[in-house]
């Protein structure tokens, strides 16, 4: 007999407001623990769960993920700058003005002269035209916003195409001394150089002649709605797992070792003890040894890791005083959290699988270092696609791991 109870409202596209969303995103959340609960009792009843509980509760798992969704593309929408602010006026509205001209028209000649003036290399060479600063700057905020990797991470601007950056191995040199004492020298600190290459990304959006004429069209802000989403997935996808071979290197992409081995240049992970799952039972304990096994400083601003499968999965887990590990977010805009630390969904992460490294737990702001070079350029091309006006639109971005004691991965293995 499977449970007869009524499935709550799980429409989203009719919500009136962020607030109705959150309300809705809740109700489902309460059904979806009665239902889990439901299904609990037919294991222990049974031995076993009826296929249509599974069912109701794989829909009601989600209407909770679109509902976040809906929820979170609301505040993207709500926070969006606009682009004005902490730029020169005149030069601003120079390089607007010009900058609209080109797109529009295919109109280069005023474009030409703020290039030479920042002395920036022309477009024969690099291809296109750098965007106005308050463009560059809105795109960043974007990728920000709905890049998940990113939104943890810290972010370096660089002028150039390298950033070399030094790393004490095993921490500044430091000691105690009085006053008046002389100074008595320090173990010397072992450094480490990390590179961080930045690698051209680059997006193509098209445009129809009739919307290039609509004067009513923000040119600027059509292009950076068009490619930040681009951006965002292809740059998710590289800081996850990239290979770092013209992307940046994904943290999963370093060498990984058992937490009890762990050196400095590999990634620690423990396991869960079985293959491809969560232990049968107190699953909550390798879940406390994963945030435990990062010194209490990196923990402070730690976060799981997941993608959406994963984290239906987690749903379900309880502690061994029947509450849930996974708790919904408190207000709209704010996180979901697991055993008190937050959870970000990153859907470049790997599925539960054997040996799979599906969880990644730290301080991302001290771990992963994205490097943005400055200048997002775009190029007018009205004739590869006619009757369509394509702009060719590139950054340069890397990244890489910069400290490899920050974050920790969980491995579905046995060892």
């Amino acid at each position: 007999m499977t449970q007869q109870t009524s499935m709550p409202d799980l429409e989203t596209k009719n919500a009136s407001s962020v607030d109705d969303s959150f309300d809705a995103f809740m109700r489902s959340f309460d059904e979806y623990k009665s239902t889990n609960e439901y299904r609990l009792a037919e294991i222990e009843r049974r031995g076993g769960t009826d296929v249509l509980t599974n069912e109701k509760l794989d829909r009601i798992n989600d209407a909770l993920d679109e509902q976040k969704r809906v929820i979170d593309h609301m505040l993207l929408k709500r926070a969006r700058p606009h682009l004005e602010g902490g730029f020169d006026p005149l030069v601003s509205l120079e390089h607007k003005t010009a900058f609209d001209n080109y797109v529009r028209r295919g109109d280069e000649s005023g474009l030409r002269p703020i290039e030479a003036k920042a002395l920036s290399i022309g477009s024969a060479t690099d291809g296109g035209y750098l965007v106005p600063p308050e463009m560059e700057r809105e795109i960043g905020t974007r990728l920000a916003a709905i890049s998940p990797i990113r939104n943890l991470a810290s972010v370096r601007q660089v002028s150039s195409s390298l950033l070399k950056k030094p790393f004490s191995i095993k921490g500044p040199a430091v000691g105690w001394v009085g006053e008046t004492d002389a100074r008595p020298q320090t173990d010397a600190s072992k450094l480490a150089e990390l590179q961080f290459p930045t690698m051209e990304l680059y997006a193509m959006p098209a445009a129809t002649a009739s919307l290039l004429d609509d004067g009513a069209v923000d040119v600027e802000q059509w292009i950076s709605a068009e490619v930040e989403t681009a951006f965002a997935e292809q740059e998710g996808k590289a800081f996850v797992s990239g290979d770092g071979v013209n992307k940046p290197r994904g943290f999963l992409n370093y060498d990984t070792v058992a937490e009890n081995a762990w050196a400095w240049g590999k990634i620690g992970f423990l396991a869960t003890g079985v293959a491809a799952k969560f232990p049968a039972t107190a699953a909550s304990d390798i879940l406390l040894d994963t945030i435990y096994s990062i010194k209490a400083g990196y923990r402070q601003n730690a976060n799981w890791v997941m993608n959406r499968k994963t984290q239906a999965e987690v749903r379900k887990l309880k502690d061994n005083d029947g509450n849930y590990l996974w708790v919904p977010p408190a207000a709209p805009g704010q996180q979901a959290s697991l055993l008190g630390f937050g959870l970000t969904e990153a859907e470049d992460m790997p599925d539960i699988s054997s040996s799979g490294f599906a969880i990644a737990f730290g301080d991302f702001a001290r771990g992963y270092l994205v490097v943005d070079r400055t200048g997002v350029r775009v190029l007018r091309d009205p004739y590869s696609a006619k009757p369509y006006v394509l702009f060719y639109t590139t950054k340069r971005v890397g990244g890489g791991v910069q400290d490899f004691a920050a974050i920790k991965l969980l491995k579905f293995a046995v060892s």
